[in-house]
Order: C-alpha cells, then sequence, then structure tokens
C-alpha cells in the first residue's frame, strides 16, 4: 500500500461489488433467448454503455489505470451503479486519491468538555475513535455494551477497548446484539469509509488485517464492500442484567475531532425497554458505588 493515498485495488474493487449488486432487469437489460450470464450483475460493457463510456474506457478504469476522471464519468458512473449518497462519495475519494482527511493523527485525544458531557448524559453514552477505539462513556454506556471491569479500566489508557474486535472476534457480542448481523455491517462500513478517508493511518490498516484475518464474517463483508455511514437507528440489545432492550441510537460526529463520535442511546419513554434500561443504570451506578 502506498501511504496518503488509497490502493488503486481498491476502486476496482468497489465498481465489481457495486457492478455485481445491480440487477440488469432495473436497468431495463433482458437477456437474449438461451443467453447464460457469466457474472451476477452488471457487465462492464454494459456499465460502460449505460454511462456512454466505451468499454475500454471503463475497465481500464476498474484496473486503476485511469487517474485523470471527470465528475461527469464519475456522476455517469454513479447513477448506472445506483450509488447511494455515501457510496458517490466514497467512490470520488478512491477515484481521486483524494488527501487524507484533516486531523488525522496518530492519536485520538479526548477533549476535557467532550468528556464531561459524555459522564453527564441522561442516555447511554459511549464515545468512540476513528478505529472504533472505546475512549469515554458514562456507566450505563457501558453497561449496555457489556464491558468487562478490565474494559472499563482500560478506557483512556494506550490500549482501549475497541469496539470492531469485541464484536467480531468476541462469541459474548453475538449474545448482546439481537441484531448482530445489523450491527458488523454497520461497522463494516463504517471502516470501508475510514481507510479510504485515513490511508495514512497504518494502526487502522492493521486492525482492519486483524480482522479479516481472524474472523470469517469480517472478511466476508468486506469484500462485499458495503459503504454507509450510519448516524441514527434502532438498536436491540440483550444485557443479561436485565434482558432484551430496545433503544433509539444517535450518532454524534465532532467536527472538531475529525473521526469521533458520540453514540447515545435511548427508550422511548413508557415502554417495557425503557423500565429496563433504568434498571440497568441503577445497576450500573451501584457498580460503580462498590469499593
Amino acid at each position: 500500500m502506498v501511504v496518503g493515498k488509497p490502493s488503486p485495488g481498491e476502486l476496482g474493487e468497489f465498481l465489481r461489488s457495486r457492478r455485481a449488486s445491480v440487477s440488469p432487469r432495473e436497468l431495463g437489460i433482458t437477456p437474449s433467448y438461451g443467453e447464460q450470464r457469466r457474472v451476477p450483475g452488471l457487465r462492464r460493457e454494459e456499465v460502460a454503455e449505460l454511462a456512454g463510456l466505451s468499454t475500454t474506457y471503463y475497465t481500464r478504469l476498474e484496473r486503476g489505470e485511469n487517474h485523470q476522471v471527470s465528475d461527469a464519468v464519475l456522476d455517469a458512473i454513479a447513477r448506472v451503479l445506483r450509488l447511494s449518497a455515501d457510496e458517490r462519495a466514497h467512490l470520488y475519494r478512491l477515484a481521486r486519491a483524494l488527501p487524507p482527511v484533516r486531523g488525522s493523527g496518530h492519536e485520538d485525544r479526548v477533549r476535557g468538555p467532550v468528556r464531561d458531557l459524555v459522564a453527564g448524559s441522561l442516555g447511554a453514552a459511549v464515545l468512540v475513535g476513528r478505529r472504533t477505539d472505546i475512549l469515554a462513556g458514562n456507566p450505563l454506556g457501558y453497561a449496555l455494551w457489556c464491558l468487562t471491569e478490565a474494559e472499563v479500566a482500560a478506557v483512556g489508557t494506550p490500549e482501549p477497548p475497541n469496539q470492531a474486535r469485541r464484536v467480531f472476534l468476541d462469541p459474548a457480542a453475538r449474545e448482546l446484539f439481537a441484531d448482530w448481523a445489523r450491527q458488523a455491517e454497520d461497522l463494516v462500513s463504517y471502516l470501508r469509509m475510514a481507510t479510504a478517508e485515513r490511508p495514512d493511518d497504518l494502526a487502522l490498516h492493521r486492525l482492519v488485517s486483524e480482522l479479516a484475518t481472524g474472523s470469517e464474517d469480517f472478511s466476508r463483508l468486506w469484500r462485499h464492500h458495503p459503504v454507509r455511514d450510519c448516524l441514527h437507528t434502532v438498536r436491540r440489545y440483550r444485557p443479561p442484567l436485565v434482558g432484551d432492550l430496545v433503544v433509539n441510537e444517535e450518532i454524534l460526529r465532532l467536527p472538531d475531532d475529525p473521526g469521533q463520535r458520540l453514540i447515545i442511546s435511548a427508550a422511548e419513554a413508557g415502554t417495557p425497554s425503557a423500565e429496563r434500561l433504568t434498571l440497568l443504570a441503577t445497576l450500573a451506578a451501584s457498580r460503580k458505588e462498590q469499593p
């Protein structure tokens, strides 16, 4: 990998994955009688024709051989492949080999006011860094995510607990997340965006390699190349202390601390989940007070 810009191969992988996900029938392409298609989704020549490009040009683009790509070409490809806004931005970053985003230093540092905000949050709050390291949180946030005492003690140290490792490498995570598959895809989608935005972050790329080696699920999802920024969702947890919970999750990006995300979870008032979350907060507070 060339430090400081995305690998040319990433662009081809992304285009092939998105090309495979588009049904020819969606775009009005009907197979000839008796035709056997050898690839899922669209062929290169079909993408090229629909985007108004030559097959040779598009093939070179998938191979990472074209470095000066116009906005019009990228827009046409995005239209044919039906890319979402996040996927379109990802395409631009890969095609243009844009420089790393501002503030892509080596370490995540938590500012004091941010730490105070997290600690004083009424809901479950956890601050996560650009490599999905758990940087801070309140007792309810730690309890909802089922951090062990050792993991809580490691928050704020040079080796904090890492949420991606917990989800993919710790079997207990499959019990914690009732919708584990969606949580897993959300993480992979985020890491795809983060690695393209920060190609010079070697620690982030080492994390991806570790996860791909240690988890078949991660490797499979990574090959599929999902790209999606999750800013709010409904998440289902199963903390063993109180049982099933359904919470509304809001993810706030901190503009002055690029890559850091404040994840706040709260249950709808008057629901069983709200009662259980209140109980979990009481249990978490009592644990914290114990000597």
